[in-house]
């Protein structure tokens, strides 16, 4: 039998030799959230006297590098971001000239890429690897493994912090390039304690959940509080993009069951997973959680599949026809499209009739200076969600069916939802767009 340790130990080298391989012009791929590569990354920068014109694609970079943000890296470093966090944000507020958005649907972030350019390197995480040869990408397979089986170069940090999961997370040492050892915490999220108002709109929410029903569930604020609001609850499913702490918690709870799901039956179905180090030590072994990729587990094709299919995504602002913006602030790029379209198209149209899409989103925003419900969307406004695929809003005044309704009848769901302090001023210019 051949010696794997032997193998690995070959293709183990330090980290400031791995970011060497990365060359003028190249296009560098970075797994995402948990799973992201930080030694490697925070090294980055250390090649750019020897670079020019490279793009790093990544998703929620978690950290502010200095590869992008120091605008001395410009021409040298670009980064390219499927979905913006607060560094990124900060170098492009901060004018740094290092920061390029990539238009997207989760499903197709990887597939739409391949189709642009082959990627020349890749950097993910991985545990060490088993006595047949095989690490596991552990916390995320969104586009990592399709992006890894196309790069002319892989390069994986082993951090034997990291859980062995389940699914398509499997590579063999073969198939990898180089190694680097990063041993750090996995990067966790603090938890999100919900406000009076994200559990007035968690209830609403958990009103429109039926027993038996297969759910996708983000994290934050609302999101934790329509967890609470599901305790009483039967049976429930989960496919999703995120594993989360509170569908782990669900399950304990025995809330979520997996049994009456369509589509792998008894099993969690996601495609990364961020949250706590509890999070990550229940999902170390555990053969109820399915990782896939997103290139499925996001194709609203496959979440059509599931029975009584549930959605529920949040946004920044809704118009009164039901446009939904989730990721920009007029212009401003804020955050990225995610799967939020893919799942709420694909709930809205499940198999058998009964899937549901759910926006979620507070009335007010700006210390309560500014209503959520809008008119119409600011100039330069990216639209996330299509009206013609909006479902329900809920706020924490109640729910807008929007699901076959005329403009005037959204425009009146949506304003008795609306902050009462700007449902005068949204009748007033609705009547002036003719709207009712």
């Amino acid at each position: 039998m051949k010696n794997w340790n032997t193998v690995f130990t070959d293709k183990t080298i330090a980290i400031e030799e791995a970011v060497q391989q990365i060359r003028s012009g190249n296009d560098v791929v970075v797994a995402q959230c948990a799973s992201e590569p930080q030694g490697s990354m925070a090294q980055f920068h250390t090649v750019a006297p020897a670079v020019k014109d490279v793009r790093v694609f990544s998703v929620l970079t978690l950290k502010g590098y200095p590869f992008y943000m120091d605008p001395a890296m410009k021409e040298h470093f670009e980064l390219a971001s499927w979905f913006h966090a607060p560094g990124s944000r900060e170098a492009i507020k901060a004018g740094a000239g290092t920061v390029t958005y990539v238009p997207n649907m989760l499903h197709r972030a990887a597939l739409d890429r391949l189709d642009a350019r082959r990627p020349d390197v890749f950097f993910g995480t991985c545990t060490p690897p088993d006595a047949k040869g095989f690490v596991s990408l552990s916390l995320g397979v969104t586009y990592e493994k399709d992006i890894l089986e196309a790069a002319t170069t892989v390069i994986l940090e082993v951090n034997e912090n990291l859980p062995r999961t389940y699914g398509d997370t499997h590579v063999h040492i073969r198939d990898v390039d180089f190694f680097v050892h990063h041993n750090q915490e996995v990067p966790a999220l603090p938890r999100a304690e919900p406000r009076e108002t994200d559990l007035e709109i968690g209830r609403y929410i958990a009103d429109l959940v039926d027993d038996g029903a297969t759910i996708q569930l983000g994290i934050g604020n609302i999101p934790n509080a329509v967890a609470l609001a599901l305790r009483d609850k039967k049976d429930l499913g989960v496919h999703t993009e995120m594993m989360v702490d509170s569908m782990m918690h669900l399950y304990e709870e025995g809330v979520i069951t997996n049994r009456r799901k369509s589509l792998f039956k008894d099993k969690f179905v996601c495609t990364f997973a961020m949250g706590s180090r509890e999070l990550y030590d229940w999902l170390d072994d555990n053969l109820a959680v399915e990782f896939q990729r997103g290139k499925w587990v996001n194709d609203p094709a496959v979440v059509r599949k599931n029975s009584r299919m549930v959605s529920i995504n949040t946004c920044l602002s809704v118009d009164l026809t039901g446009q939904v913006a989730s990721e920009s602030i007029g212009p401003l790029q804020y955050s990225g499209t995610g799967g939020q379209t893919d799942t709420a198209v694909g709930a809205k149209e499940a198999y058998d009739g009964l899937g549901k899409s759910i926006i979620a989103c507070h009335s007010t925003a700006r210390g309560g200076t500014v209503s959520t419900i809008q008119p119409t969307l600011a100039a330069g406004t990216a639209v996330t969600l299509h009206r013609a695929n909006a479902d329900h809003i809920v706020t924490e005044y109640g729910i807008a069916y929007l699901r076959g309704r005329t403009v005037r009848e959204r425009t009146r769901n949506l304003i008795a939802v609306a902050h009462p302090d700007f449902r005068d001023e949204l009748t007033r210019q609705a009547k002036e767009l003719d709207y009712l």
